[in-house]
């Protein structure tokens, strides 16, 4: 996730920040209307030094106490037109940088859900978090005030030299003197500043991971006692962190301090050359005063050019995180052809015939392996016939939850393909084929909401009648004791339900849209028995309307279906009925029988045996 220090140094913040532009274009004008004002109100701080030179020079020359009471005036009304126009400032960019925060926002996550899910398995939360929430902070934060100050000092420094050359060319020439070696310091700086700055905000996404870990995996923890050890992992990461935000603060630090210094040592030359020209009678008093007035107001502009320039690299660090995520391409779709429940209408049901669900020649491998290792999946053949159910069986490890994850494109196939009643996958458009598909995964995950909005999420416009029906076909009559029925919230995770209960909402998510084709990842592995035999009783029923795909590792599962496939090492190695199969394939009997796993399958005598346990198991 990290960027190479090499490739960081080598970037650059402003080209980093001009990606922003197409977010800040709609709020241009107020943005543009906010730096104009802050120009104008900076710039009136330059008039000071020129009212208390007239002040020096006639008043107070003069003796005329009228004379320095109208000039006290002038100086009050001008330090409150500049007040108020700093706080206009701050009105107009409010409300326009809110909303490009939250388009930016709205957009990461939108791209977030779009992107193909080898990528989420290869990003940490943390770093993601860490990008949608505080790197975004940065960079309003940005767009607020380092951006339009950046611009204001600049323009302030430029009009107040013209203002000390005017007024005398000699001790302008005396403060201009610093401004090379600054320049010089302020790009080392930089560059030096940005390779820390980046650390530390990929620190930050790291740090974020953990507490997330450790929140999400507290069971975990306090189950096996490893809060100790989770703390001391996390005090190292923040210890880390620290030491990189101290560097941080030494390199600003000592920028700060060279900023400050050298202007100073020019203003306290440019005061001793001022105050010998005094003395000679070579320039008056009211234009010293004039002069030292412009230096002193000129000092913040220049101080502060350090700050700005972190808050700068930092937020084009910022920028450059976003867009490494925004950059990322996201799921190709074949053609922008509306779904049905986008053109008002039903999706079409199962047809009267079909080719049902075939895979041809389907290999796979993930895009991060090596391009010599093995492939998960190896050429896969298999035909389940429109309105048929199979079922998948395999050892651990064998390829089975890869091969449905297949069939709604969480991947795509490697090679081959996968046909939906004759149409290839890869030419459906994913919003329409995950109206035709449905699934159910073996680890159900639910979330921050009620349970009818989680079981309503498997088809978009469902009603009640249909939530009540998939609830039926789960067993899921606890729904009815909870407090609030099924407007009850089931918390993050769903981790207020068992695991039973959270996988029989997660079957009733698959099954309420009535699915064309429904793909279930042993959907009944953490139910008990009694449970497990009433469901499998109501779900015979939706089976007999859809063709369906279940993974399992039960004999009662297994009986769902009307044949079997045996996957072993990324391969179907056999197809029949389960009785074919515990006859004819020695493997399969295994699996079915629940022996000893350190007895090897492939003696007749494991054949036999298992055979005769699972008939015994199933009648």
């Amino acid at each position: 996730m990290s960027e190479t220090d090499a490739t960081t140094k080598d970037r650059s913040s402003v080209r980093a920040l001009l990606r922003l532009w197409p977010y800040v274009r709609p709020v241009r004008a107020r943005l543009f209307s906010a730096a104009f004002v802050a120009i104008v109100a900076s710039c009136l701080s330059l008039v000071f030094p020129l009212v208390l030179k007239w002040m020096v020079d006639g008043p107070v020359t003069d003796g005329d106490p009228g004379g320095v009471w109208l000039g006290a005036l002038a100086l009050l009304l001008l330090g409150i037109v500049e007040a108020v126009l700093f706080g206009f400032r701050r009105w107009l960019v409010a409300r326009p940088l809110s909303s490009v925060e939250a388009a930016m926002r709205a957009d990461l996550f939108r791209h977030l859900q779009r992107l193909p899910v080898a990528f989420h398995d290869r990003w940490p939360s943390g770093q993601l978090l860490s990008r949608a929430t505080t790197d975004l902070m940065l960079l309003r934060m940005f767009l607020a005030f380092p951006l339009t100050f950046l611009l204001v000092n600049t323009t302030t420094i430029l009009a107040g030299f013209v203002i000390l050359l005017l007024q005398d060319w000699s001790l302008g020439v005396v403060l201009l003197a610093p401004v090379v070696p600054l320049v010089i310091l302020c790009s080392l700086f930089e560059s030096k500043y940005s390779l820390v700055a980046r650390q530390a905000q990929d620190q930050v996404g790291d740090l974020t991971t953990v507490v997330e870990e450790g929140v999400l995996g507290i069971r975990i923890i306090k189950g096996f006692g490893r809060h100790r050890s989770q703390a001391l992992a996390f005090r190292a990461l923040a210890q880390r962190l620290r030491a990189t935000e101290l560097g941080k603060a030494r390199l600003l630090a000592g920028i700060w301090a060279l900023v400050m210094t050298i202007p100073e040592l020019a203003i306290g030359a440019a005061l001793v050359l001022g105050t010998v020209q005094v003395a000679d009678g070579a320039l008056s008093a009211g234009t010293l005063v004039a002069f030292l007035s412009t230096a002193l107001a000129l000092r913040w502009p220049v101080e502060s050019m350090g700050f700005l320039l972190a808050m700068s690299q930092e937020s084009a660090t910022a920028t450059e995180r976003f867009f490494e995520v925004m950059d990322v391409q996201e799921e190709a779709e074949p053609s922008d052809r509306p779904t049905a429940r986008q053109a008002g209408e039903e999706p079409p049901g199962l047809p009267e015939s079909g080719d049902g669900l075939r895979f041809e020649g389907v290999s796979f491998r993930y895009p991060d392996a090596e391009p010599d290792s093995p492939a998960v999946l190896d050429r896969i053949d298999l035909h389940i016939r429109p309105g048929e159910t199979m079922a998948l069986v395999g050892a651990t490890g064998s390829g089975k939850t890869t091969l449905t994850a297949l069939v709604p494109r969480l991947h795509e196939v490697t090679s081959g393909r996968i046909t939906l009643d004759g149409e290839d996958i890869a030419l459906i458009p994913r919003p329409r084929l995950r109206e035709l598909v449905s699934v159910a995964f073996e680890e159900p995950t639910l979330f921050s909401a009620s349970v009818a909005e989680n079981v309503l999420m498997g088809a978009e416009g469902a009603d009640e009648e249909a939530l009540s029906r998939a609830l039926d076909v789960a067993q899921a009559g606890f729904v009815g004791a909870l407090p609030q029925g099924a407007r009850t919230e089931v918390g993050e995770q769903g981790l207020s339900l068992s695991g039973g209960q959270r996988q029989r909402l997660a079957l009733a998510r698959a099954v309420v849209g009535r699915p064309r084709f429904l793909v279930l990842d042993d959907p009944l592995s953490a139910l008990d028995v009694h449970t497990e035999a009433l469901v499998e009783g109501a779900l015979r029923q939706v089976l007999k309307d859809t063709t369906a795909l279940v993974v399992a590792h039960r004999p009662s599962t297994v009986m769902l279906a009307d044949r079997v496939a045996l996957i072993s090492c990324g391969r179907i190695t056999a197809v029949g009925t389960h009785q074919e199969l515990l006859r004819g394939s020695e493997e399969y009997a295994w699996l079915m029988s629940g022996a000893e796993r350190d007895r090897e399958p492939g003696t007749a005598e494991d054949t036999e045996a298992g055979a005769d346990v699972v008939e015994e198991s199933v009648r």
